[in-house]
């Protein structure tokens, strides 16, 4: 079976007991109270799923199986010469709850090598879609043309126990998250680089891999993806990309259905597409300004025209956290060790110094400190990658590790589809009225 399918194998035999004791012993009580308010406005704060790759704390941010960011740039194996994790390593702890030694990690980069192989008719099929196509769409019909490829539909169309639903949805997983570098960077230089593509290279990590078949051979970029795919690979169940994954899996769609839909749920602007609204902001900022390096008080006349207009300042504020986001002060320590002199980065610093403030003074703003998104975009420019527009791909290959590795969680513990209740305003106000409780009907 392979030496990280069979440890996933045990881990998940030895859940799945504990979940059913779980379940017989504490089933009946009551996880949390529902409100209106929450009913009506986006289930905040409601405990309705159960994800075991990371947690996310409203004071200190998200936690990898129990690790932090800061733990996890300091215990996860790395590059000969490195100084970031590879996203290998996090998955591997994502996926078995234990953190990987360096065989572990090269182990789960061999196997990715050797599963990276892409149809012809995945290439065929991006290829059809007009060159102006958002990339993000680009690459949601590159992941819908592998379909074909999964081991899961097939040995489901044939007939299977449900017991061995894990081991072919653990199969797609492996395969999908190999080929995605594959297909990100194909769209890349579809779209930006004249259709000249560059062939993989078997010898380097994924991450490094990804970086190279976009063009980019600068060791600094390589750690910057290792960085940038581990910190965007998971936050939690209930975000909107991992959730639509988890839901839409729930329905035993195959993992390049599943993650195809969450795909479509990160390419919103109030979820992934953040991270190219951040940078297209700061570019209007200092069109506008006509400056490349504008000073706080220009920065904090800007902010309060944007907030004046109506609109948000892009990157800051986030559903949960309330703190800045240690995926941001990640960014910022890369950003002072490679590009501590770059103006872009510089303004995205003084930005931090400058907006908080601002939104703390409206006194309506529960967190007023930079997100992940707030970050990125600056990093990347650095490098010459200036297509904010394909930003978001770069998340969406990220995330496919977290959200992947849950959804073979929810096949190997059995979780059943998902089907919440869902009410009508009229019943709603019968119930206020005291005409019966609000969950019947």
């Amino acid at each position: 079976m392979g030496i990280l399918k069979d440890r996933f194998k045990e881990k998940a035999d030895v859940a799945n007991a504990e979940l059913k004791e779980l379940l017989k012993e504490h089933g009946k009580k009551k996880i949390g109270e529902v409100t209106l308010a929450q009913a009506y406005q986006g289930m905040r704060g409601i405990t309705g799923l159960v994800s075991e790759t990371s947690l996310l704390d409203a004071q200190e941010g998200i936690r990898f199986r129990g690790y932090t960011i800061p733990e996890l740039r300091e215990k996860l194996p790395k590059s000969s010469g490195g100084s970031e994790p590879l996203p290998e390593g996090l998955f591997y702890l994502m996926l078995i709850g234990e953190l990987p030694n360096e065989e572990d990690v090269n182990h789960i980069t061999n196997v990715w090598q050797r599963k990276s192989h892409v149809p012809n008719h995945v290439f065929s099929t991006i290829d059809a879609l007009p060159l102006d196509t958002h990339p993000m769409t680009m690459f949601v019909v590159g992941i819908m043309a592998l379909q074909t490829e999964s081991r899961f539909a097939r040995a489901y169309a044939e007939g299977m126990n449900k017991k061995d639903y894990w081991d072919v949805m653990f199969d797609d997983a492996m395969d999908l998250i190999a080929r995605l570098p594959r297909v990100a960077a194909y769209i890349y230089r579809r779209k930006y680089k004249k259709n000249q593509h560059i062939q993989p290279n078997g010898l380097l990590d994924w991450s490094g891999n990804l970086a190279h078949m976009m063009g980019y051979n600068d060791e600094s970029f390589h750690e910057l993806m290792r960085l940038y795919m581990t910190i965007h690979a998971d936050h939690e169940g209930g975000n909107v990309s991992a959730h639509t994954t988890h839901l839409v899996g729930s329905a035993l769609s195959d993992a390049y259905q599943s993650f195809a839909a969450g795909m479509n749920g990160l390419a919103g602007p109030l979820h992934g597409l953040a991270n190219q609204e951040v940078i297209k902001w700061i570019f209007e900022m200092r069109e506008q300004l006509g400056t490349e390096s504008p000073s706080a008080d220009q920065i904090a006349e800007y902010v309060r025209k944007t907030l004046s207009e109506g609109k948000v300042v892009p990157g800051y504020g986030h559903a949960v956290l309330r703190k800045t986001d240690p995926r941001f002060t990640a960014q910022m320590e890369f950003g002072k060790k490679h590009m501590p002199n770059d103006p872009l980065v510089q303004t995205v610093w003084n930005i931090y110094e400058t907006v908080p403030p601002i939104l703390q003074s409206l006194g309506k703003v529960k967190n007023p400190w930079p997100n992940v998104d707030a970050h990125s975009g600056a990093l990347l420019v650095h490098y010459g990658l200036v297509e904010y527009e394909f930003y978001t791909v770069l998340f969406g290959v990220s995330r496919a590790l977290g959200v992947l590795a849950s959804l073979c969680w929810d096949r190997a513990l059995g979780f059943p589809l998902e089907r919440p209740k869902s009410v009508t305003t009229e019943l709603v106000k019968q119930w206020l009225e005291g005409k019966g409780e609000i969950w019947e009907g």
